[in-house]
């Protein structure tokens, strides 16, 4: 909270206020203190939503936004607790901070939450991410509605917020700039593993030297759990296990982008544990490199998003023609979708305060176009099951995915993490 910029909070919460109709109120949450084992938390994080409006790091509390109101619930002044925990900014803080219409400690929120729903026709809230919540908020709203013959009137439907992904969808340059030193953050720790891998290794080891690079240069850590993935667990395509050790002839996988602010990186770079890919390897490698490109092209103002996922998918599947791994032409291979056999996931998705960012991808059913201020990756790839026995044998166990991430500026995508070395002379280089 050192760098607390208020003005920039304030002036989002006056842009969700000119979203909300007459008669509806916003009911914004606070991410809650995990319990990982018995007593112990997991590491804190907020609520990307939550800090968006409000840049406040503390647990549990909850803002609320109408019209002609706002205001928050948050942890009261308790100096026995803030020693155990650390001070709390309090209510009166808080307050004045943000500007805020009305602060009320968070103890309050039982008594308080019957008069602050009451006279609202709408309830703005993100439904179905906590049920417990879920449940106390829709009996809240049957408790309020049952008093209608008192004159009281409660929300009669709950609405996503929608409008507040949307805001979060497009980036500032300010917000780029944090993503770009996220970047920044991650090309330390990427580059220091490929030069550190070496044959007998434990996966374990390359994800410790990427942690630390990030938190010595003031990162939150990894903005999502580290995938260090070598030979055949490339293959698994959300691995975490980080256990095995690395054979002399294997390729590494990794997955990882360090968060910075609140904004995170995601990026995937492969490079072998010896001095150089095989020819097998290298080729494979080449292709789905060539694909990356392609698809970094594409990502301009104008271009339908799933539009650079239908030709990616294209340019593989041709190319696994040509190696003789799919048979028919390519539109009966597109059509009957073989190359997913290959090839299993989209080609990117939105990047920001979380991995997978939040906004829409279809509207009415379309695909949207890409504008200037997003973020997004691109991350085409290639795998081949180490088990099935119909692909030939050198390919067997051949995972390979790189992943960039790209700021959306007119017709000139702009990568954010191009200094993360990918070509194989550059890789190689560093393997020597």
């Amino acid at each position: 909270m050192n760098d607390w910029k208020t003005e920039l909070y304030k002036k989002r919460i006056k842009e969700v206020q000119k979203f909300l109709p007459d008669g509806a109120l916003l009911l914004l949450f606070a991410a809650n203190h995990k319990i990982r084992n018995r007593d112990v938390e997991y590491k804190f994080r907020q609520d990307s939503d939550f800090f968006y409006l409000t840049g406040i790091e503390e647990a549990d509390g909850i803002l609320f936004i109408s019209k002609d109101k706002t205001g928050m619930f948050c942890l009261e002044k308790d100096k026995n607790k803030e020693i155990w925990t650390g001070i709390r900014l309090g209510k009166e803080k808080i307050k004045d901070a943000l500007s805020l219409d009305q602060t009320f400690d968070l103890s309050s929120w039982e008594t308080e939450k019957y008069k602050l729903i009451e006279g609202y026709h709408s309830l703005y809230y993100f439904f179905g991410y906590d049920r417990d919540r879920d449940a106390s908020l829709l009996q809240l709203v049957r408790e309020v509605s049952s008093r209608v013959r008192e004159g009281k009137v409660a929300p009669s439907q709950i609405v996503e917020p929608s409008f507040l992904h949307e805001m979060r969808l497009y980036k500032t340059k300010e917000e780029i700039a944090l993503l770009q030193k996220a970047a920044e953050i991650t090309a330390l720790g990427h580059t220091r593993i490929m030069k550190a891998v070496k044959p007998g290794m434990f996966e374990y080891e390359l994800e410790a030297i990427l942690e630390e690079s990030y938190l010595s240069q003031g990162a939150w850590g990894g903005g999502y759990g580290h995938i260090v993935a070598a030979g055949k667990n490339a293959c698994v395509l959300h691995y975490v296990s980080n256990n095995a050790e690395i054979a002399k002839d294997a390729l590494i996988l990794v997955d990882s982008g360090a968060e910075f602010r609140y904004y995170t990186a995601d990026v995937t770079r492969v490079f072998p544990a010896g001095k150089k890919f095989s020819p097998v390897q290298a080729m494979v490698y080449e292709i789905v490199l060539a694909a990356q490109k392609n698809a970094i092209r594409l990502s301009v103002e104008g271009q339908e998003f799933n539009e650079i996922h239908v030709k990616t998918c294209r340019f593989l599947a041709d190319c696994l023609i040509d190696m003789k791994l799919l048979k028919g032409s390519l539109d009966s291979v597109m059509e009957s979708g073989a190359y997913r056999k290959f090839y299993m996931h989209r080609t990117g998705h939105y990047l920001g305060m979380d991995v997978h960012d939040v906004g829409t991808y279809y509207t009415n059913g379309k695909s949207r176009k890409l504008k200037n201020g997003q973020v997004i990756t691109v991350e085409p790839g290639l795998y081949f099951d180490p088990n099935d026995e119909t692909i030939p044998g050198e390919f067997r166990g051949i995972g390979i995915r790189i992943e960039d991430d790209i700021c959306i500026q007119g017709k000139t995508p702009l990568n954010l993490t191009a200094m993360i070395p990918k070509e194989i002379s550059d890789i190689e280089a560093l393997r020597t």
